[in-house]
């Protein structure tokens, strides 16, 4: 039972990366307000465009990092605990994206709307960098140490700890992270351009943004592809359930691709929707082209954070020892605790309706200038 519902939930915390990533669109399409807008009522009219929307990312990613904290303790607090800086960078960047949507369009704001915009482009940029990188880290690890016998200390009963000073900001640096870094941001960036051209009516705003479009969505295509060749030669390391040995294995993540699979499936048809997306968006018939490359980003990102933990693969490796690495048996939350939140997890498939019904009615009509100039309008 415990083996079942500890990859349960390693599935659910992946759907809710999954999902944290493709809603990340609203921090890339935050990234176009200086690059294709000429006047201050297409900032406002795009800024509009996804002020209905931020508040899913924010609400998606607390609940990500609730989930965790329930089922994988041990790894939520030698991550947030240990990382810290990276996960408080995170926090800012998230923390004024919210100040922004609810100061900019108030009359008489201290700072000028012109300094909530710069807001919202650090948050979409550097937010979705730093949180590919905090992502990079379940296939690099870290430098953290790992000890569940000080529990019995009285004086310091951490169980870990980071090892060095910089707590979280040398995950920054690592090549692997950063390119997931940069991958996730122009995956949103090409998300929130494409959400763009759907729902604004602004023939001059579309336009620009699919010039926009032909670069940023080249460049993602590219980049994830070269960060799927880094990825499956990576060595990665596996773990014995009998005995908790962990041992380095060349080419890891591509074995537990080919050998479980059904990842490589969701894998694969992520890309081609993503590619037929991306090609659709840029001819005249693109209205559901934001849907289908966020369908493929969603499962591409869901199939490859399964594979960071499944078939028995440490998902938190320790720099310091790899034997003092994480995995779903020696980082998870009881039997009991975790079949308590499976029976709460059913109701799941009601949120989500809920989600799709508001959603629905947010984006039934596309958004235009005569929409947030009404008087009864609310506008940000």
């Amino acid at each position: 039972m415990l083996y079942f519902l500890q990859h349960y939930w390693w599935m659910v915390v992946s759907l809710l990366g999954a999902g944290l990533v493709f809603l990340m669109f609203v921090q890339g399409g935050q990234t176009l307000l200086f690059l294709t807008t000429r006047n201050k009522e297409e900032k406002t009219l795009l800024v509009n465009t996804f002020g209905h929307k931020w508040e899913l990312t924010f609400t998606t990613l607390v609940t990500f990092g609730g989930a965790i904290f329930a089922s994988f303790p041990l790894y939520y607090s030698t991550s947030f605990g240990g990382a810290y800086w990276l996960w408080i960078a995170i926090l800012f960047l998230f923390v004024i994206q919210a100040v922004s949507y609810e100061y900019r369009g108030k009359a008489g704001n201290v700072f000028g709307a012109r300094t909530y915009e710069g807001f919202l482009f650090l948050n979409g940029m550097f937010g979705t960098i730093l949180l590919g990188v905090a992502v990079g880290t379940f296939f690099t690890g870290g430098e953290f140490i790992m000890n569940k016998n000080s529990l019995t200390e009285t004086l310091s009963p951490t169980i870990s700890y980071w090892a060095n000073a910089t707590h979280g900001l040398d995950t920054i640096v690592v090549p692997f992270n950063l390119a997931m870094g940069i991958v996730v941001f122009l995956a949103a960036r090409t998300l929130g351009t494409m959400y763009v051209i759907m729902q604004v009516d602004s023939p001059e705003l579309v336009s620009r943004c699919k010039k926009q479009l032909r670069i940023t969505a080249s460049a993602f295509v590219v980049g994830f592809v070269l960060l799927l060749i880094a990825l499956f030669t990576m060595t990665g390391y596996s773990v014995t359930p009998e005995t908790g040995i962990i041992t380095p294995v060349k080419y890891k993540y591509f074995i537990n691709m080919t050998t479980l699979i059904w990842p490589l499936i969701m894998l694969s048809a992520g890309v081609l929707l993503v590619l037929t997306g991306i090609i659709s968006s840029l001819s005249e018939k693109s209205r559901y082209s934001f849907y289908m490359t966020g369908a493929g980003v969603f499962l591409a990102v869901w199939s490859l954070l399964i594979c960071a933990a499944f078939n028995n693969t440490a998902f938190f490796v320790s720099k310091v020892d790899p034997q003092m690495s994480l995995t779903l048996y020696n980082s998870s939350s009881s039997t009991f605790t975790l079949k308590v939140m499976a029976y709460a997890s059913l109701l799941m498939p009601f949120v989500a309706g809920y989600i799709v019904y508001v959603w629905r009615a947010l984006t039934k009509t596309q958004i235009s200038s005569d929409d947030i100039n009404r008087p009864d309008a609310h506008k940000y």
